[in-house]
Formats: C-alpha cells, sequence, structure tokens
C-alpha cells in the first residue's frame, strides 16, 4: 500500500481504528480488579498471591512500552499492531480457561507483553494522521478513549462477573479484538518510513530493559507490604534495577539501533514534558487510589457509594477533553497547561483539608475539579510534548512518553501508600500521649463514655472506643499529609511549562 493510498483513508476512520485496541488494553488493566476476591476464591489463593494476576500484567506491560517504537520499525507498525491484537485476543482467551493460579499468572503475562504496545503505536498513528494544527483535537479524542476505561472498566467487571462469572471478563475481549484485527487490516497502512526493515537487534538492550524496568516494577507494587528497604528482597531488586537500567543508558547511547532512542531527551520540550506528565501521573494516582480507601475504610462508604464519589470524575474528564481539544487550536497551550496543573494541585490539597464529618458532596466536587483539570493537562501537554517530533520517530517518541506515565503512576500509587502508612504511625503516637490519667479533658470524656456504656449494659470501660477512634483519627490525618504531599510535588513543575517550545505549524503539504 502507497504513501498515496494512505492519503485517502479518512483520518476519522483512522481514529475509530486505533481507539478499540487502546480501550480494550485500558480497561484490562482495571476490570481485573474488582473480580480479584472471585478469582480467589476459584483457585483457593491468598490475598497476597491473588495480587499477582494484576502485578504480572503491569510487569509485563512496562517492559514492552519502551519496546514498541523499536518493534514497530524491526517489524513494520502495521504487523505488529495486528500482532499484538492477535495475541492479546489469543492470550485473553488462556486467561478465561485457566485452570489455576499460575497458568492465569503466566497467561496475563502473555497479555501484557501484547497490550504494552497498543497505546503508543495507537497514538503515534493518530498523530500522523491528523495534521499538526488538529493534534489537539485528535489527543482529545485518544483522551476521551483513555479516561473511559478506567470508568468502564470496574464497573464491566463487576457486571459480567456478577451475571456469569469472573472468567467472562476476559473472554468478553474476543469479538472486540477481532474486530480491532479486521479494522487494523483494511484502514492502517504504513508509510515508508514505518515499514519493516533489516537491522541489528540489540539483545543486550532488550535484557537490560526487561530486568531493569521488571525489578522496578516489582519493587513499586510490592515495596509497601514488604516495609521497603527492610526487606532483603526489595534491596536486591532495587540494586538489579540501578545496575540494569545504568548499563542500559550505557549500552543505549552507543548500539546503532538501540531499542530506547535516548536521543529523544535532547529535545528540551520532549524531556520537560515527559517530566511534566510524570508528576501530572503521579498525582493522579496517588490521589484516585486513596480516595476510595478513606472512603471505605474511614467513612465506611461502601463499594457502590465509593464508586459514586469517583464516577462525576471521569465523566468531567470526558466531557471537558473535546473542549480543550478546540481551545488548544486556539490558545497558547502551555496557558491550559499551567492552568491545568494549577486546577488539580489545588484539588488535590482540597482533599487533604477531609475530614471524618465530611459530607458526600464535599468528596464529590474535588474529583468533579481533578477531572476537569486532568483533562486541561493531558492533551496540551502530549500536543507540545510530541507534535513538533519527526513522524519518523513519532513511535519511539510516544513509547518513551507512554513508559514514562505508567511510571509515574506506579510512584505515585507507592509513594501515596507508603507516605499514609508512615503518618498514621506518627499520628498515633502523637495522639496516644494525650489518652492519659494527666490529662483532665480525658479523664472527663473517658468517665462519661463509660458511664454511656454501663447505662446501656455494656460491660467494661471506654478504652476500646477511645482506641479505635484514635485509629481512625491518625488513619485520617495521615491520609492529608498523602494528599498534601502529593499536590505539592505536582505544583512544583509548573516551571517546567516555560521551558517547552509551542511546535510550528506544519505546511500544508507536509501534513499528510
Amino acid at each position: 500500500m502507497s504513501d498515496q493510498t494512505q492519503r485517502h483513508v479518512n483520518k476519522w476512520i483512522v481514529a475509530l481504528t486505533v481507539m478499540v485496541p487502546t480501550l480494550i488494553e485500558i480497561i484490562d488493566t482495571s476490570i481485573v480488579n474488582v473480580s480479584l476476591d472471585h478469582i480467589r476464591g476459584s483457585f483457593s489463593a491468598g490475598v497476597n498471591e491473588a495480587t499477582w494476576v494484576i502485578s504480572s500484567y503491569l510487569l509485563s506491560n512496562a517492559i514492552v512500552i519502551p519496546m514498541s517504537g523499536w518493534l514497530s520499525r524491526l517489524f513494520g507498525r502495521k504487523r505488529y499492531q495486528i500482532g499484538s491484537i492477535a495475541l492479546f485476543t489469543i492470550s485473553s482467551f488462556l486467561c478465561g480457561s485457566a485452570w489455576s493460579l499460575e497458568s492465569l499468572i503466566f497467561f496475563r503475562v502473555l497479555q501484557g507483553f501484547a497490550g504494552g504496545g497498543l497505546v503508543p503505536v495507537s497514538q503515534a498513528i493518530l498523530l500522523e494522521a491528523f495534521p499538526r494544527k488538529e493534534h489537539g483535537m485528535a489527543m482529545a479524542m485518544f483522551g476521551v478513549g483513555a479516561m473511559f476505561g478506567p470508568i468502564v472498566g470496574p464497573l464491566m467487571g463487576g457486571i459480567i462477573t456478577d451475571a456469569w462469572s469472573w472468567r467472562w471478563i476476559f473472554y468478553i475481549n474476543i469479538p472486540i479484538g477481532l474486530l480491532a484485527i479486521f479494522l487494523s487490516f483494511l484502514f492502517i497502512h504504513d508509510p515508508h518510513y514505518m515499514r519493516a526493515r533489516k537491522m541489528g537487534i540489540d539483545y543486550t538492550g532488550f535484557a537490560l530493559l526487561a530486568v531493569g524496568l521488571g525489578s522496578l516494577q516489582y519493587i513499586l507494587d510490592t515495596g509497601q507490604r514488604s516495609d521497603w528497604f527492610g526487606s532483603e528482597t526489595i534491596v536486591t531488586f532495587t540494586i538489579i534495577s540501578v545496575v540494569a537500567l545504568t548499563f542500559l543508558i550505557i549500552n543505549e547511547k552507543y548500539h546503532e539501533h538501540p531499542i530506547v532512542n535516548l536521543s529523544l531527551f535532547r529535545d528540551r520540550s520532549f524531556t520537560s514534558g515527559c517530566m511534566v506528565m510524570f508528576f501530572v501521573f503521579f498525582n493522579l494516582f496517588g490521589s484516585i487510589v486513596l480516595l476510595p480507601i478513606f472512603l471505605q475504610v474511614l467513612m465506611g462508604y461502601t463499594s457502590f457509594h465509593a464508586g459514586l464519589v469517583m464516577g462525576p470524575g471521569g465523566l468531567a474528564a470526558l466531557f471537558t477533553m473535546p473542549i480543550v481539544g478546540r481551545l488548544v487550536t486556539r490558545v497558547n497551550p502551555k496557558a491550559i497547561l499551567a492552568t491545568g496543573i494549577v486546577i488539580c494541585s489545588g484539588t488535590t490539597y482540597a482533599m487533604s483539608l477531609f475530614n471524618l464529618q465530611t459530607d458526600f458532596w464535599t468528596f464529590v466536587w474535588p474529583r468533579v475539579t481533578l477531572g476537569m483539570g486532568m483533562a486541561c493537562i493531558f492533551i496540551p501537554t502530549t500536543t507540545l510534548t510530541l507534535s513538533h517530533i519527526p513522524r519518523e520517530k513519532m513511535g519511539e517518541a510516544t513509547s518513551i512518553y507512554n513508559m514514562i506515565r505508567n511510571l509515574g503512576g506506579s510512584m505515585g500509587i507507592a509513594f501515596a501508600f507508603t507516605v499514609a502508612a508512615r503518618r498514621a504511625q506518627f499520628h498515633q503516637t502523637r495522639l496516644v500521649e494525650n489518652l492519659t490519667s494527666l490529662n483532665p479533658n480525658y479523664l472527663m470524656a473517658h468517665s462519661k463514655a463509660t458511664a454511656l456504656l454501663n447505662a446501656k449494659g455494656a460491660a467494661g470501660n471506654a478504652d476500646g472506643a477511645f482506641y479505635g477512634e484514635l485509629m481512625r483519627q491518625s488513619n485520617m490525618l495521615g491520609f492529608n499529609d498523602a494528599f498534601f504531599i502529593v499536590a505539592i510535588t505536582l505544583i512544583m513543575v509548573l516551571g517546567l511549562v516555560l521551558i517547552m517550545q509551542r511546535p510550528e505549524p506544519e505546511e500544508e503539504v507536509g501534513e499528510h
């Protein structure tokens, strides 16, 4: 298929074609979460064992994402895209047919390897299909799909698991995968610079990347449960990761066909854009993972009511994305990006003010505002970071960009959990100092609580009730501190926005 033929494929059809595989990959990162208890029960597995159904997918995903640009050049982008969708579809069937937890984890690894390249490759194809002046709208469409996945994933997982069984959360991928293959075969065509070529294979880079990023993802997934560097296993994997990634950088710098094109970081807009997106997802994942736990553990919300708090934020992002996509073409995207950073940082700070008397709508509105702020960040950041990258390097750029974005999310989750847990211990120590016979306020409250319990016929005193409330208060303060620190980390990247360059519009002849 020639480049001339490719020009006649409608860009909106291309957009639809690449959104289908992107959507199933993103949905699969969250659809399993709500079915984990059912999976654990089917195989009589413990909680820590069952979580590897999620972690194994993320591990293999993290390894493949930065390699996707190189793999596209090696096999040809269309062939790699269709091959990835086919393997994803087959491994989905195998996951649904798993006969043991070990087999399910193995098939999830395959699924993660297949799905890792779908998002960056689809993003590269989408950016090439649209002229640069319309990249904002293209990224708005991509962002709608990216936001829709996490919203619909848990909902679909719950409905399918309750109506049939957990196995159908994997089987449902099969018809969607077949549709994605059919559409890709018809409407995706490789430009001359993305066709398969003979080139040296960077075996050393592949091995170092797999070991380095795989070890790092393992550390982030299990660090808090293992007491971080108090665990010899975590220390060992940290050393392995640092050594492997250091040698990877050296190897990629001198290899003729590097698996990760580090020369892209010479571009200041690309480098600063990647850093901004890292801290954006650090903030996003750190906050949206903490909030439902705060609601369910401390406020006593059910999963359904916690979902009602979280859902409007995703819907707000969906509605805001198209508006921002149009604004980016009319207003300096750096101004929109800075506004989004301020909104998201301020919203996360507002979450640090939650207490045990906060009402439902006070939880909802910051989540809505966060979703709107994320829409204001995602589109201009992607546009400023990628729009001026040469088209022949777009696949490599999107793979690195998505790798850094995912690492930001993983580190944000690990950081937020750790800060919340450690600060809760700190506050518990400080609060318990007030539960002493030398404190007249405590003695008075204790006396009244004991009299009340005795009047109700309950034996004993109020020590248990006081301790339970102390734990709730200390955990609440721990969550508050985590939200506050995550907010500060995001506002600190405002300076990077000044470094980014607004891309020059392409000549019309170069748009296709």
